[in-house]
């Protein structure tokens, strides 16, 4: 379990250099890349052969080596952006933040505002590239859901699907895409929905998503038939939440229901990889994840009813609520 760090870095490095795109064309040997890259050669054959010993390169003859299927998975714009999401594990400010760690078990407080002195999403409305790299690590990360949500649950009958902090569109366009009846809006912050028109163009969604900026601590966009918060109130402390609750909840027309799409955590020693991301958001955003008595809880003090938490083929369920 200690040794994962070691397989990160390793794989961190990677992504950094690029070494996939320098294969995509054929085996290449550390000697024939070291120019290139500017690097030291045997250091970097050492580091291939690490990686072939991870699958994700394969070593030939004369020490050539080539990228494996999953190796592919490393090529910038490869389907599921796993550079992206080594790329921001491996951030500067992102490792700053976790070195506060202990910081943050000891004061409830987070490393991310230890370390840079504001909140996660301040400081990445200030960095737009970091911001970009986050959004496309989300759909890294989070890259089996939407198509999982979409099957588990129906939304045939839903007119207006209202994807509240929605970032760049993956899970509206997910959900478009498998049903034609309802159109989509996508709100967040201006910063972050300014990457969405393209992926929506991308997924075939574009003239059926209407993209609203702005910012659910004050507001959301009124009138809809369902309302997802998909990984929003897991960033936020209890208080934030109930402000989100509460903004949805007023917009909401009778007969409206509100989609939280999270990681519901099991009790007891079942592991969940909910667990390990729930430390995540300890030390970065100071939001946490649930179990589903801790969601009725939530849902409950912000005038909700949980009605049921639908499980789906990812490690993500849909927790449907309606107002009390």
């Amino acid at each position: 379990m200690n040794a994962g760090s070691l397989v990160s870095r390793v794989l961190c490095a990677a992504a950094k250099l690029g070494l996939a795109d320098h294969l995509a064309a054929g085996p290449r040997s550390a000697s024939e890349l070291a120019g290139p890259l500017r690097l030291h050669a045997q250091s970097l054959h050492r580091l291939m052969r690490t990686l072939a010993s991870l699958g994700v390169l394969s070593e030939g003859e004369a020490q050539r080596f080539a990228l494996t299927p999953l190796g592919a998975a490393l090529k910038t714009n490869a389907p599921g952006s796993v550079r992206s999401a080594l790329l921001l594990v491996g951030s500067n400010w992102m490792e700053r933040a976790w070195d506060h760690f202990m910081y943050s078990l000891e004061t409830g407080e987070t490393g991310m505002e230890k370390a840079w002195g504001v909140p996660m999403f301040a400081y990445l409305a200030q960095h737009p590239e970091d911001a970009s790299l986050f959004s496309e690590t989300m759909i890294a990360f989070h890259g089996a859901e939407p198509p999982a949500i979409a099957a588990a649950y129906n939304f045939t009958d839903f007119g207006a699907v209202v994807d509240v902090g929605g970032a760049t569109g993956n899970m509206l366009a997910a959900i478009l895409a498998r049903y034609p009846g309802p159109r989509g809006i996508l709100f967040d912050r201006p910063h972050v929905v300014s990457d969405a028109p393209r992926l929506l163009k991308a997924r075939g969604v574009e003239e059926r998503v209407t993209i609203e900026p702005g910012d659910f601590f004050e507001t959301v966009p009124a009138g809809g038939d369902v309302y997802i918060l998909s990984h929003i109130i897991h960033d936020w402390k209890d208080e934030q939440c109930l402000a989100i609750l509460a903004n949805c909840r007023n917009a909401m027309k009778p007969g409206a229901r509100l989609l939280i799409v999270e990681m519901v955590l099991p009790d007891g020693d079942t592991p969940h990889r909910g667990k390990l991301l729930d430390m995540a958001m300890l030390a970065m955003t100071g939001g946490q994840e649930r179990t589903e008595a801790e969601y009725a809880d939530l849902l409950r003090r912000a005038g909700f009813r949980l009605n049921r938490v639908v499980p789906t083929e990812s490690d993500a369920s849909v927790v449907e609520a309606v107002p009390a």
